[in-house]
């Protein structure tokens, strides 16, 4: 029944590094899957995202040059490498895909990653970041 199941989050500290890994069923294994993440008493937002091919990627500014977002189509497996990390990336961090049907456009400017488009979710892995 699981869709989608994060793992890999903790606590580090500011500067070091950590990879989240999202297990997808094969219908959540979709064309469009992204990352969000929420910290305490803010909204949900939009981290990346990636088409099926795994060739085009979109990250909210704050992450860029800091965090990979990957895919693996054997594994059915969404990955999210995140290096330099900073107190202020703490928060849960969810896996998304998209539902057959609903087009996410990655290409738009300014970058837009809505968690009103992804119609499934993986339970969350929480991240801590302290300095």
């Amino acid at each position: 029944q699981v869709q989608l199941a994060e793992s890999g989050g903790g606590s580090v500290q500011a500067g070091g590094s950590l990879r989240l890994s999202c297990a997808a069923s094969p219908n959540a294994y979709s064309y469009c899957m992204a990352w969000f993440r929420q910290g305490p008493g803010k909204e949900r937002e939009g981290v990346a995202g990636i088409y099926t091919n795994g060739g085009f990627r979109r990250y909210v500014d704050s992450v860029k040059g800091r965090f990979n977002i990957s895919r693996d189509s054997a594994a059915k497996t969404l990955y999210l490498q995140m290096d330099k990390l900073r107190p202020e990336d703490s928060g849960v961090y969810y896996c998304a895909a998209v539902e057959t049907g609903v087009a996410v456009d990655l290409y738009a400017r300014p970058f837009r990653l809505r968690a009103e488009d992804f119609g499934i979710w993986g339970q969350g892995t929480q991240v801590t970041v302290f300095s």
